[in-house]
Formats: C-alpha cells, structure tokens, sequence
C-alpha cells in the first residue's frame, strides 16, 4: 500500500546532496518534502497567482537549499534574494539561548521593569490625556527593539519556507517586507509574544494595552502564498494575561497581518485558533497608497475559536470562500469591513456557539457592502441551514451595508463547494496534513 502525507517524510527519507543540507539523517528531507518544495502556486489559485505567479524558491540550486535547527541557521537561510528553499526541522524558539530560555527580563533594558512602568502610568497618577512619555517609556522602547532584533526575522524575495514533519517556529515573527514571491508552508507558529505592551490610556474610551510581533507579517510584498500552517498563541492565550489599570494586558497582535500596500496574497488551507486579533488587511485608513491594493484570497482555511479580525480589511478586494468559523466566546466578531473594502464572502460554514447570534458575524468598520452568498450557519448541535449574514446584520444594525462589493472574483482554481460541506473539505487543513 502507498503512504502519503507526513507518514512517508519519515518511512521513505531521501537525502539532499551533502552542499544542499545540513541535517542529521534523521531530519533531512524525504521525497515528499523535495517534491512540495519544488510547487508553485497553481494557475488561477486566487491573488497570487496573478502575473508570473508565485513561484518561491521552486528554481534554487543546490547551494540555496537549506535545512536548518535553531534560530540563527534559520535567519542566516532566509536572508538574500536569489531563489532558496528553506526547510525547517524541529521546534526554533527564538527565546532560546545558549544557557537555556531567555526570558522578558533578560530582554528588558536597565531602565525598565513592569513594576516601575505600572507605577509611572497608573492613569491615577498619569492621568489619561496623553500617552506615556518620559525615561521609562524610552526604555521600554529599547527593550522592544532588543526582542525584536531577537524575534524578528526577514525572509528574502524568492523564498520557499517549508516545514518538515512536526516543525515550529516559537517566539518567533516570520517578516515578509519587500519580499516578493514568497511560499510559506507545513509550520505551527506559536506565541510571538510582546513583553513589553504599551500603555496608551487615549486608545478607545478606557485606554487599551497595544502589543507588537504578528507570527507572519506581510508588508510591502506581492505574490505571496501562505498554506496548511497552524497559527496559534500555545500554551499561552491572552485569556490568561492579568488585568492593569482596567484593561487586558494584551501580549500577542496578529497571527497573519497583510498591510503597507502588499498584494497578490493566497492564504489557503490554515488553522488560525484560540487567538485575539487574528488577521489585519490594512493597517490604516488612511487613503493613499493602500488603494487599489490588499488584493487577498482565502479559501479552505478554519478559523477556530478566534475572537475577531477573520478577517478585518481595509481597501482590499478580498475573496473569502470555503472557510469553516467555529465561533465561541470570548468573541467580537469575525469578518470587519473597513474603509473602501470589497469582501466577497461565499459558501463559508459558520458554527456558532450557544447564544451568539449571526448578527455579530459581521462588524462595520466605516465599510459600506458585501457580497454574501450561499453562508451555512448552525448553532449549537443542530445541522443548521441557509442564513443571510447580511440580512441578520441589516436587521440589528444601522446603517445598512449594501449587498454589492463591487466585483466578482475569477482567480478560483477550486469551484466553491457548498457550504455545508466545508468542513469535511478543511479537515486536512493546518500544518502535519499537507499531502504530496
């Protein structure tokens, strides 16, 4: 009998030649890994395969193909723009250092402590018409640039990132800016982590805790494609964080933000779960440079357990279809239509949770229409049915949003399949069921 999927990657293990890997034999990759390294985006597959399409690092040469283990083989690996394949093997935690974990206050600067900060800030003493200033806000500044040139790395134009059987990048953000034609792939991303969130009492009427690192940010680049990964904050959720001055302190922002004018993105057949602000298309509504851009496919993705932001977009034409929601609070929303957006939401499998209704499905954001076709709703056990999404929104909120987003989409290389199957279709979605 054949074996496929992850199975295979141990029991039929291929070598690379000894200038393309530097694995152990037993995480070098196998036949399955060399032939999905090698894929492109399909013709047709949403955004991204728009022009030339997205191609990553399916012409390195030998020498541009890596296997790494630890954080600095994997910053090394992903740096330059010649064509590279860059498997990951095993778990990479960017906190871990040469005599054992790095915590937060290895990272801190001198001049700050979380002790000090609560002090100098408390809107009882600060008060909360301006935001923190003075000695220690500079030095948790620092302290945030010390993490992020810890956790933060840059992946180059015409790159493949592949993970091979179980790999995970923990503590770690993957930043792709004016990087080009980029394939992200078979990865759990876990807890990208901020230890140092910022005050800021004027955010909203109670003041809010704003954190840093997204676990995949996407800026200023086009044609990118990011499948079957797994996008989550482990084994610590915001649920957990204590509470300051009122407000959750918040350590985690996006799990995959797409914003600063990128275009001509696929995100196919991932798990996002058990995270707050799940993915931002558009960071400012600002009207500018953004326009015309933000240009997003989702398909066959599962949203499990995510508070909101599934996505929230501004400006983009974004096509949303065959996506499984599994709603359950804490929830605010899923889908947020923002300033000049276009979403064109079809056959997408809501579940929801006992006592959310399908009004809050939806989240005015200064949008203006959608375009919702064919939703599938089921609340509770039930098999559910048929449910207007727009309808249910329009008839518990003013303003109205409009029925039409304005275009229809065409870059569909699967045919929508009918909501009520979605999820049979995304069970092998997320990282570990990505098949040759």
């Amino acid at each position: 009998m054949r074996m496929r999927g992850m199975a295979a990657v141990a029991a039929l293990a291929v070598l690379l030649p000894a200038s393309a890997a530097t694995a152990a034999p037993d995480s070098a990759p196998g036949w399955w890994a060399q032939k999905v390294a090698r894929q492109a985006l399909a013709a047709g597959d949403g955004w991204a395969a728009t022009g030339a399409g997205t191609t990553g690092g399916a012409a390195a040469d030998a020498t541009h193909v890596f296997v790494v283990h630890d954080r600095d083989e994997l910053a090394a690996a992903l740096a330059g723009a010649e064509p590279k394949i860059v498997y990951v093997a095993g778990t990479i935690d960017g906190l871990a250092g040469p005599d054992g974990p790095l915590t937060c206050a290895d990272l801190a600067d001198p001049g700050y402590t979380l002790e000090s900060y609560l002090a100098a800030y408390d809107p009882a003493v600060w008060g909360r018409a301006t935001d923190p200033s003075g000695p220690i806000e500079q030095a948790r500044v620092r302290s945030v640039a010390t993490q992020r040139a810890r956790t933060e790395l840059r992946v180059g134009p015409n790159t493949t990132v592949l993970g091979l059987s179980g790999a995970t990048l923990r503590h770690l953000t993957l930043m792709i800016d004016t990087a080009p034609n980029v394939i992200v792939r078979n990865l759990a991303f876990e807890d990208a982590a901020d230890c140092f969130p910022r005050w800021r009492p004027t955010d909203g009427a109670e003041g809010n805790w704003n954190s840093e690192y997204d676990l995949v940010s996407v800026r200023r680049s086009t044609n990118v494609w990011v499948d079957h990964n797994t996008f989550s904050d482990g084994d610590n959720p915001d649920s957990t964080q204590p509470v300051y001055f009122g407000r959750p302190w918040q350590v985690h922002d996006g799990a995959l933000d797409i914003t600063h004018t990128s275009d001509l993105v696929t995100v196919s057949a991932n798990v996002f779960t058990h995270h707050d602000k799940t993915m931002l298309i558009g960071s400012s509504d600002t009207v500018g440079p953004d326009v015309g851009k933000l240009r997003v496919t989702l398909r066959h993705n599962v949203f499990d357990g995510v508070g909101q932001r599934a996505p929230r977009v501004r400006f983009g034409q974004v096509d949303v279809y065959n996506n499984t929601f599994r709603v359950r609070e804490p929830y605010d929303y899923s889908v947020g239509l923002g300033i000049q957006s276009a979403v064109y939401l079809e056959n997408n499998f809501f579940d929801l949770g006992d006592g959310i209704p399908a009004d809050r499905v939806l989240k005015d954001w200064k949008g203006t229409a959608v375009t919702e076709l064919g939703s599938w709703v089921r609340t509770g056990t039930g098999l559910g049915g048929p449910v207007s999404l727009l309808a249910a929104y329009n008839g518990a909120h003013d303003p109205d949003f409009g029925p039409d987003a304005g275009w229809t989409p065409e870059l569909r290389a699967y045919k929508p399949a009918p909501a009520a199957v979605v999820p049979l279709l995304t069970l092998l979605s997320g990282a570990g069921r990505l098949l040759p």
